[in-house]
């Protein structure tokens, strides 16, 4: 009978090790979460069943390498342990910085920190602990505790007053998600009000940096999802939930928020406000701060400042700037361009507000990112980001476009650091910005540290189809195609219609060898184009992925889309022309075009590292 993976000293009824909502089969060695299998090698699980067998105490770096890999075994240690513990992490979604589960013990080791129960293999799986809180009080992400429910209840009539419910007893609360208010005007076209009035309050409330706030991307899609509130909260993994309604009428604004107790699903308070639609903004940071003194949160004085000093906004304008944020958020070229008129209208309105200068700037950025536009729209980033910075100067985003800018078009990359590290000091719960900072951290050869802050996102964002997709980028970029697949196989779990999931999918299959494989995916990329489907299986019979990719190139030609020298590049590097491929980076270090910044570590360019025109390229980037 085949042995647990485990070390011997483990008990013999200890065959199942559970911690918050994971569990290890020491038989097997599978690793579960609720009940689904994920991807982890077999040294790596190893390594988790020893610190799981002695979970609270430190286990040193050579005790680990004597009893995964044996003493006697002669193997570089350093690396295996290291990218066996970066395994772990990046299953268990466990950042280094702010870990839940895995501990390092500076210049000794690791210590596992949650707490770890124990059953026979094959009896009925017990619930989830509740006593899940180490005793550094800890919160585990995937782990609901105590939940609190904002519910924003607009009444229609406007009529005045607050009503209270008792203060019910509850844990402690680190962590909450703002879920879409509803719209009670009965007017669908209104939907970007309630949308825009929700984002707004979740900026609000993550700017609290005591507390834990999930991304509006993940918690839209529960618009139309009806589920019991405890369950909304374990799928989040928070302590806390706001769902609401909101209306208007006229020129007046009316809010009602109630707070629940997720594990009772019992009132916790209630408090109804009303305020003229110029201080609609106000409204909302009296909302975040009540909120937060509620859940026994101290701001600090930079916070209380930034929710209490709310200035007015022209109502035209903040309408403007709303149905601007709802176009934005469809992430897509021409819906980018109907974003960046309202934008614009909203600062002709109120040309002193802040937020709206950052759209645009934010707008541009895409546009040039993403080849809506001419490269050259990237001048006109700037302007309007630093337009932002001057009338609010504590507006995380527009920081965060300083940094973008300096990172993908300038090339300077202390500049982008500062900036990036200043948004997220005033906007620490941005899963956006985080996402964005990992992918700076990781093209800037710090790949431990921008994994850990992708997970942070991850946390703040779980089921966000643009955050899972941007987790998936960064570890493409890491080179770590088999962690990148289990990441890719999850997502496609929540959004199994992803296309740009199905990409990704394929470049690491690309770079795995495996063409076969890589090709099914590509397709499945492609399932919007059942024309160009056919013509790319064709194109890959006949010549293989290269074929496929000559097809792509053509494919983009015929459709007007502008082929810049990086975009050359990496076609003639997918396609093996590296005499090619290296002339179109001379070209786009010249033309200084986006892309470039990505040069040192884009796994498409790996067949190009030694010659010495790329090191030379590299050089001048000062990568």
């Amino acid at each position: 009978m085949r042995r647990s993976l485990l070390l011997a000293t483990q008990p013999k009824d200890r065959e199942v090790l559970s911690f918050g909502e994971y569990e290890l089969d020491c038989l097997t060695a599978e690793l579960r979460r609720n009940g689904s299998v994920l991807k982890l090698q077999p040294q790596p699980a190893k390594l988790l069943g020893v610190l799981l067998g002695r979970a609270g105490e430190v286990v040193t770096r050579q005790e680990l390498a004597d009893q995964v890999w044996g003493s006697e075994t002669y193997v570089d240690f350093e690396h295996g342990l290291n990218s066996a513990i970066r395994q772990i992490r990046i299953v268990l979604q466990d950042p280094a910085e702010h870990p839940r589960y895995l501990e390092t013990v500076p210049k000794r080791g690791y210590r596992f920190i949650a707490p770890v129960g124990d059953r026979p293999a094959h009896s009925q799986a017990s619930p989830v602990a509740e006593g899940v809180f180490s005793s550094r009080k800890r919160i585990p992400v995937y782990v609901a505790a105590s939940t609190l429910v904002v519910v924003l209840v607009v009444i229609a009539t406007l009529s005045s007053g607050r009503r209270w419910f008792g203060v019910a007893k509850h844990e402690r609360i680190r962590s909450l998600a703002v879920l879409p208010l509803h719209n009670l005007s009965g007017d669908p076209q209104q939907e970007y009000f309630s949308d825009g009035m929700t984002d707004e309050l979740i900026t609000d409330l993550a700017k609290v940096s005591g507390l834990r706030v999930t991304s509006h991307t993940s918690v839209e899609r529960y618009k139309e999802l009806k589920r019991p509130l405890p369950e909304i909260g374990r799928e989040l993994g928070v302590d806390a939930i706001v769902e609401g309604s909101i209306m208007r009428s006229t020129d007046r604004v009316r809010i009602t928020a109630q707070l629940i107790d997720a594990h009772s699903d019992q009132h916790v308070w209630a408090e109804s406000y009303e305020r003229d639609a110029r201080d609609v903004l106000g409204l909302q940071g009296e909302v975040a701060q009540e909120i937060a003194s509620r859940i026994g949160i101290k701001l600090t004085a930079g916070e209380q400042t930034s929710l209490a000093g709310k200035r007015e906004v022209d109502p035209a304008a903040h309408e403007s700037y709303l149905k601007g944020s709802f176009y934005f958020n469809r992430l897509n070229c021409g819906d980018f361009e109907t974003a960046l008129k309202y934008y614009q209208e909203a600062v002709a309105k109120d040309p002193t507000f802040a937020p709206a200068y950052s759209g645009i700037s934010e707008t541009y950025f895409y546009l040039a990112d993403w080849r809506c536009w001419p490269q050259a729209t990237f001048a006109k980033v700037e302007p309007a980001a630093l337009k932002a910075v001057e009338l609010d100067p504590n507006y995380g985003e527009a920081h965060a476009s300083v940094a973008e800018l300096a990172f993908s078009h300038y090339w300077n990359w202390a500049q982008a650091g500062e900036e990036f590290s200043k948004a997220l000091q005033l906007d620490p719960n941005n899963a956006g910005i985080l996402s964005s900072y990992a992918i700076y951290l990781i093209s800037t050869g710090r790949q431990e540290a921008a994994l850990s802050e992708m997970l942070k996102a991850l946390q703040r964002d779980p089921v966000s189809e643009n955050t899972r997709l941007t987790y998936i980028y960064v570890l493409y970029l890491a080179h770590e195609y088999d962690s990148a697949l289990a990441q890719a196989k999850e997502a496609l779990d929540m959004f199994p219609d992803s296309l740009a999931v199905y990409y990704w999918v394929a470049q690491c299959y690309e770079k795995k060898k495996m063409p076969d494989a890589a090709i099914a995916a590509y397709l499945k990329s492609m399932a919007h184009l059942p024309a160009e489907v056919k013509s790319r299986r064709i194109a890959y019979q006949k010549h293989g992925l290269p074929g496929y990719w000559h097809a792509d190139r053509q494919f983009r030609q015929r459709s007007n889309r502008e082929n810049d020298p990086v975009v050359e590049a990496m076609y003639f590097a997918h396609m093996g022309d590296k005499n090619r491929s290296l002339e179109q980076l001379n070209l786009a270090y010249q033309q200084h075009c986006d892309g470039m910044q990505f040069l040192n570590i884009e796994p498409v360019y790996d067949d190009l590292r030694d010659d010495p025109r790329f090191k030379e390229i590299l050089s001048k980037l000062r990568l």
